[in-house]
């Protein structure tokens, strides 16, 4: 037998900073120009942030004589598909971007994640850069190089991990943001505190208020902290091969009610705090959280404004829709589950019997 060995052993150094500022957006494209990061830029945006910042960062990027262009998405998670991927692909393609070139993703989480989707698979790989708008993609989405498009049968089927080169988290973008998405993203938040520091629990139930009114000095606080947890996380699992899957605490349940209710009923932020009420009650019932604590998850997600009953689902669909998950080793349903406040544990396979009263003590 003849053999060809390929020795193709390396390093790759994905490291980037996350820069945190108020009123940042304004300098974003002299540190582009300084730091070389593309030849030419498509900014990818959605409907509702083109209008709020699209257009004045088309002008402040031109302004400094950086080639760059403007694309426009519907706002939503069901344009985050197959359909407007292809559209965006063959338009940047007409702009004549090439291997030197990068993408800037300016928006929330769909955003970020279709446009790194487009970034990892153009020409096989371009640079690109996060600007998120909304305290979500802040916290979550724009952290850790996970991108990806929906398909009918679930949640982020299509994807790879691809780290962006930079990331801009300015508070001001926060201004416009409806209390609503200021929740949505603060469930993400109470997520890292719950499975990884007590300390920043504790912090949110006293500042609660000052959160949702958008104090600048506590925002940079609690986002520069939520953003420290995730990347101490993704630097000791990258590519979600172990340790990093604590950060799916309340998203198993939570992405099985996005799917099944077909990405309109719930944001993501009310379906993964849904998720944290039965997993912290699956956490619960096999003997691992307390009740107290479980009752001081629940009493804050009811504070922020994020407690809503799981729907009237039929239990058999819902376990079904939970076997598709993509974290599961075969069919076998695997939750990241709560010890105690600040610690949680992952791959944890529940028998079917607690998972059902689970869902049905939920509703």
């Amino acid at each position: 037998m003849e053999k060809v060995h390929l020795n193709l052993k390396k390093q790759i150094d994905n490291s980037y900073d996350i820069l945190i500022d108020n009123g940042i957006l304004n300098r974003i494209p002299l540190d582009l120009k300084k730091n070389e990061l593309g030849n030419k830029y498509v900014i990818i945006t959605d409907s509702n942030t083109k209008k709020l910042f699209g257009e004045t960062f088309l002008r402040l990027m031109k302004k400094k004589g950086i080639n760059s262009y403007l694309l426009s998405i519907e706002s939503g998670e069901k344009n985050k598909n197959l359909l407007v991927f292809k559209k965006l692909m063959r338009k940047i393609v007409s702009f004549g971007l090439d291997r030197k070139s990068a993408i800037i993703s300016l928006g929330g989480g769909v955003v970020g994640d279709i446009s790194g989707f487009i970034a990892a698979t153009y020409m096989r790989g371009i640079n690109y850069v996060h600007i998120p708008t909304s305290l979500l993609a802040m916290v979550d989405s724009s952290i850790g190089g996970k991108v990806a498009i929906d398909l009918p049968e679930g949640k982020n089927l299509v994807g790879a991990f691809y780290q962006p080169k930079r990331v801009y988290i300015d508070i001001c973008l926060l201004g416009p943001l409806p209390i609503k998405e200021m929740r949505n993203g603060l469930t993400e938040i109470i997520k890292h505190a719950l499975i990884k520091d007590k300390k920043l629990f504790d912090f949110i139930e006293k500042n609660l208020d000052r959160i949702l009114n958008k104090d600048k000095n506590i925002l940079i606080r609690l986002i520069k902290r939520s953003c420290e947890i995730k990347a101490d996380i993704v630097m000791k699992d990258e590519k979600e091969k172990g340790f990093r899957k604590v950060l799916n605490y309340g998203h198993t349940i939570g992405h099985a009610l996005e799917t099944l209710t077909h990405y309109k009923k719930y944001s993501h932020g009310e379906a993964v705090a849904i998720g944290m009420l039965v997993e912290g009650l699956i956490s619960n019932k096999i003997g691992s959280l307390s009740k107290k604590e479980l009752h001081r998850q629940n009493n804050l997600l009811f504070r922020a404004g994020l407690v809503k009953k799981l729907p009237n689902i039929d239990i058999r669909e819902f376990i079904e829709q939970l076997k598709k998950d993509k974290k599961n080793v075969g069919r076998e349903i695997e939750f990241v589950l709560l010890e105690k406040i600040g610690k949680a544990k992952f791959g944890i396979k529940v028998p079917k019997k607690i998972i059902w009263g689970a869902l049905k003590e939920s509703r």
